[in-house]
C-alpha cells in the first residue's frame, strides 16, 4: 500500500458526524479533517486551549502564536474561541468532546492503550492522551498495523498504559476493528489483505463479525 496514513485516515473521517466536537492527537490523526465529507460539519478542539482548529492557510502565515497541541502552526476557524487550558480540559474531562482520535505504540484486546512513552527513550510528556481517553465519548486509535513487522494490537500491552479499557476502536490500513467486553470483532477489511494474514499480524485473538464488510473508504 502506497499511503497507509492517508487510507486510515479517510477511514476514520467516516466516523466523525455533523455536530461532533472532536479532538485529533498529533501525527497520523491530524490528516483525518482532509478527507472529511464536505457536508460534515465538526468542532476541532485543541487541549491547549480553543475550539475552531484547523488547518493553517497561506494567508495566516503571519499569525505563528497559533499552534495545535503539538507545536506545529496552525488555523482557527472565524468562529473559534480561544480559552485558558484549564478550561480546555474542564472541556475534556466534563464529558464534552464527543471523540477522540489518537495514534498508539500499542493496544490491546481488553481496550488498555499504551500511547505515550517506550522505557529508556525521552519524551516531553503524555501530555493530554491520558485526560482524552477517559473523558472522550469515544475514543479511536488510528495507526498502522504492526510496527517493522511487530505487533502492535496484543493480547496484553507490554509497555507503560495511557489508560485502561478506554479504546472503542481501532483503524489500520488492514481493517477496523471494535473494542467489545468479548474480545476484539473485525468488522472491516482491507481486501488488499486476506481475513488470515489480518489475524497473524494481530496477537490477540480476533472475533469475525458475521457481516463482515470491506473497508470503506
Amino acid at each position: 500500500m502506497e499511503d497507509k496514513k492517508a487510507f486510515i485516515a479517510a477511514r476514520v473521517a467516516k466516523e466523525l458526524k455533523d455536530g461532533d466536537v472532536v479532538n485529533l492527537g498529533i501525527g497520523l490523526p491530524t490528516l483525518v479533517p482532509a478527507y472529511l465529507d464536505p457536508s460534515v460539519s465538526i468542532t476541532l478542539q485543541s487541549e491547549n486551549g480553543f475550539l475552531g482548529l484547523k488547518a493553517q492557510a497561506d494567508s495566516e502565515e503571519d499569525a505563528p502564536y497559533i499552534v495545535n497541541a503539538g507545536g506545529a502552526p496552525a488555523g482557527v476557524e472565524p468562529t473559534g474561541v480561544f480559552f485558558s487550558s484549564a478550561d480546555s480540559f474542564a472541556i475534556i474531562r466534563g464529558g464534552h468532546v464527543d471523540a477522540t482520535v489518537l495514534g498508539s505504540l500499542q493496544v490491546d484486546e481488553k481496550g488498555n492503550i499504551a500511547n505515550w512513552i517506550i522505557p529508556g527513550k525521552m519524551v516531553p510528556g503524555m501530555g493530554g492522551a491520558m485526560d482524552l481517553v477517559v473523558g472522550a465519548r469515544k475514543v479511536i486509535v488510528a495507526m498502522e498495523h504492526t510496527n517493522k513487522g511487530k505487533h502492535k494490537i496484543l493480547k496484553e500491552c507490554t509497555l507503560p498504559l495511557t489508560a485502561k479499557g478506554q479504546v472503542n476502536m481501532i483503524v489500520t490500513e488492514m481493517g477496523v476493528i471494535d473494542v467489545t467486553p468479548e474480545g476484539l470483532v473485525l468488522k472491516e477489511y482491507n481486501p488488499e489483505f486476506t481475513v488470515e494474514q489480518i489475524q497473524e499480524a494481530t496477537e490477540a485473538k480476533l472475533i469475525i463479525a458475521d457481516d463482515l464488510k470491506e473497508m470503506a473508504v
